[in-house]
């Protein structure tokens, strides 16, 4: 009789061993004006995971599991959605969100299930700021790293900037950053304007920038922070801000808004990522495996989300096991690893991955139909002072 309680303990153990796995939520916004990025971010999370395992999916034996859920842009949805993939679904870790409005709202959630949130590609810096919790980490670039590598690029003596941006977090704290940042250049900023994320009509919005910038001497620059739809930078292009000596400039883009880029050659900027930037094995290998798959090359959200998966691997690694939070926590603070940017590493005091961003200037070039960010040079992560805000 022991001998068969034995046997069946046993066998339970080895069932259960067999059954165990890794459960990784991804919630992020499928439908809605950001779509796009989000079928980009989701690519490229199960790539970084592909990739991390060398092909396996799985860590030390477990397989991964992914679990996907629509915000559909909606903050209290994610809410709701990370709270059901932790409670219900038994996610370890969380991947996402898109939104920046979204990510806020799902931040004190990790807090109160104790539990891993890897915040990509949400770029506000209040998400590892003011609103920040210990159980948040971020992969994705935040507001101040675009803010401080454009103001690389754009700033100088005599230079006097206006913004446009959308009226929520991603385009107001990406001011206030870029603000901040141009003190430091000699740059001045003359004017700032705010529209609703969903604008297609810029013509009043422009108005008020030629206004406020038409009468200034020296160069002049309308820096545009956008996310999404409407083409702010080719319908204002339309009405000529060069008769009021304006030159339009913005950072990196997804592949199909810069389609834009190509009525402005010559533009300078920073961006987070263009394919034929970065040079390393990472890269190299996401390149060729994404033309393979897809006959199109990764695009700008595709390399964020294989850093995150990257970053979920090694961590889970490191931790020895996704199970134990506070090991995570420990495994994660400092930790560095490579992603199709280059070393990307976890700043302890916020989470924030530090990492590499890249001036560029726009070419026409035959066989392409949007203009190329081409590299000027790599602004490394040792070069940007980003606030700890928190």
């Amino acid at each position: 009789m022991k001998t068969l309680f034995a046997a069946s303990a046993a066998a339970i153990l080895l069932a259960q061993a067999a059954s165990a796995e890794i459960r990784i939520a991804h919630i992020y916004g499928k439908t809605g004006a950001l779509e796009a990025y989000a079928a980009q971010s989701h690519t490229g999370l199960m790539m970084g995971l592909e990739y991390a395992t060398g092909g396996t999916m799985e860590i030390d034996g477990e397989p991964i599991v992914v679990i996907e859920k629509d915000t559909q842009l909606k903050p209290d949805l994610g809410k709701a959605l990370l709270a059901e993939a932790y409670g219900d679904d038994d996610a370890q870790i969380a991947v996402g969100p898109v939104s920046s409005g979204v990510a806020l709202a799902m931040l004190p959630v990790a807090e109160e299930y104790e539990r891993i949130l890897i915040v990509e590609p949400a770029v506000a810096d209040s998400i590892t700021g003011e609103n920040w919790n210990r159980y948040i980490f971020r992969t994705g670039r935040n507001s101040s790293q675009d803010a401080i590598s454009n103001a690389v690029a754009l700033g100088g003596e005599g230079v006097t900037v206006a913004t446009l941006a959308q009226d929520y977090a991603f385009g107001r704290d990406g001011v206030a950053a870029f603000r901040e940042a141009l003190e430091g250049t000699g740059a001045s900023i003359a004017h700032e304007e705010y529209v609703p994320t969903d604008t297609t009509d810029f013509t009043a919005a422009a108005e008020r920038i030629f206004n406020a910038m038409k009468d200034l001497e020296g160069e002049k620059k309308l820096f545009i922070i956008w996310a999404g739809g409407g083409n702010p930078m080719g319908k204002i292009n339309a009405m000529d801000p060069s008769r009021f000596g304006i030159e339009i400039a913005t950072g990196g883009n997804i592949l199909a808004a810069l389609t834009a880029y190509k009525e402005l050659p010559g533009m300078e900027g920073a961006t987070y990522y263009y394919y034929e930037i970065p040079e390393n094995a990472v890269n190299d290998w996401l390149v060729e495996e994404h033309f393979k798959r897809f006959d199109s090359p990764p695009d700008f959200f595709t390399a964020g989300g294989m850093s995150a998966g990257i970053a979920v691997v090694e961590a889970i690694k490191k931790a020895g096991g996704a199970d134990d939070t506070e090991a995570l926590i420990t495994a994660m603070e400092g930790m560095e690893f490579e992603t199709p940017k280059g070393t990307m590493m976890f700043r302890p005091e916020d989470h924030q991955a530090m990492q590499s961003m890249y001036h560029f200037r726009t070419e026409v070039q035959e066989g392409k139909d949007y203009g190329v960010p081409v590299l000027v040079r790599e602004i490394g992560m040792d070069e940007m002072d980003i606030p700890i805000r928190n």
